[in-house]
């Protein structure tokens, strides 16, 4: 190691990735806002916070998570110009209270993350 690397790491940190709690918490605030499937999950998350990433790993087990807790829903989509369908996830109706509650933990993981910068 030299002193450059320590200089090149706080100027290019390299990313930070979610954990399952974190993850499942993320996909909650994300899905309160309307449908969505696992890429632009992970796209969205890279864009809105670009210091932070999301495995596939992590997000379809956190979406499995979810599933078979009867929180979310999953259905396929065919969509125009994709030869597969899509998995798209929604927040099942009687799940929107306790998930505003998990995705107010998000946005204070992120707010309180910010302020530490």
């Amino acid at each position: 190691m030299k002193f450059e690397d320590i200089y090149q790491f706080f100027q290019d940190p390299p990313p930070n990735y979610l954990n399952k709690e974190l993850a499942v918490c993320y996909v909650l605030s994300v899905l309160l806002k309307g449908e969505s499937y696992g890429t632009q999950l992970i796209q969205q998350l890279e864009h809105e916070y670009p210091t932070y990433r999301l495995s596939d790993t992590v997000l379809y087990s956190a979406l499995k998570f979810l599933e078979e807790a009867e929180a979310i829903a999953g259905y396929w989509k065919k969509v125009e110009g994709r030869g597969r369908p899509r998995r798209m996830y929604q927040i099942r109706s009687e799940w929107r209270d306790q998930a505003q509650e998990l995705a107010s933990f998000w946005r204070g993981y992120m707010a309180d993350d910010s302020k530490a910068m």
